[in-house]
């Protein structure tokens, strides 16, 4: 059976809809830059999602070519992220998301290397006929966090994140939002299937003791 991060990583992608304290280890990931309002169905959002989706399942699929992982197992391709931000502001204005400034990410297993991960870029650009130069090998040691289970429209996660803010001052710990920790979020479902109230998202503040 494929290796589901999701499912042995639980403590990571499967948090209580209440606030809780977790430190995330380093982890790997593939990542697209870019800024602009992710509902424009023609932004730079959308054409990031379709490049890291096309890179990931190259490297899964990888086993059926010519360039094979050393310790590749077969796995299940993990969810979208997104880092998040707006300039001069450690808070995120929902109403003007046109200011929105983020990192689009999907989790790598620890096998791949940045030199596999080029090897994909080239073999997806080829099969594709598309330019996959913007996708980056990223590594990120998010440390000590604050995290909470929001179900509901993005729209909505004010709320969740005014919780996960009482929680931390609650226990002594302060937000540690800065140019290198950053609103963190993970989507458990496909928003194009799901109805906004149903949605699952996994958000994650960095914290540090008061």
């Amino acid at each position: 059976m494929a290796f589901d991060f999701k499912k042995e990583y639980k403590e990571f992608y499967a948090p209580k809809n209440k606030p809780s304290i977790v430190t995330v280890p380093r982890m790997n990931y593939i990542a697209v830059r870019g800024e602009g309002d992710p509902n424009d169905g023609n932004g730079e959002y959308k054409k990031s999602i379709e490049l890291l989706y096309g890179v990931a399942y190259t490297i899964k699929m990888s086993k059926k070519s010519d360039h094979q992982i050393d310790g590749y197992f077969d796995y299940v391709v993990p969810p979208l992220e997104g880092f998040w931000w707006q300039d001069g502001t450690d808070s995120i204005d929902y109403a003007h998301k046109e200011n929105f400034k983020w990192i689009s990410l999907i989790r790598l297993p620890d096998f791949v290397t940045k030199d596999d991960m080029e090897w994909a870029k080239s073999e997806a650009a080829k099969k594709k006929k598309t330019d996959f130069s913007k996708v980056e090998f990223l590594t990120y040691d998010e440390g000590l966090c604050v995290q909470c289970m929001h179900i509901g429209s993005y729209d909505a996660e004010p709320a969740t994140v005014e919780l996960m803010h009482e929680c931390i001052y609650e226990q002594g710990f302060v937000l540690d939002i800065t140019d290198e920790r950053l609103h963190h979020e993970i989507y458990l479902s496909d928003a194009r299937k799901v109805a906004p109230e149903k949605l699952k998202t996994v958000i994650r503040h960095p914290i540090r003791k008061a």
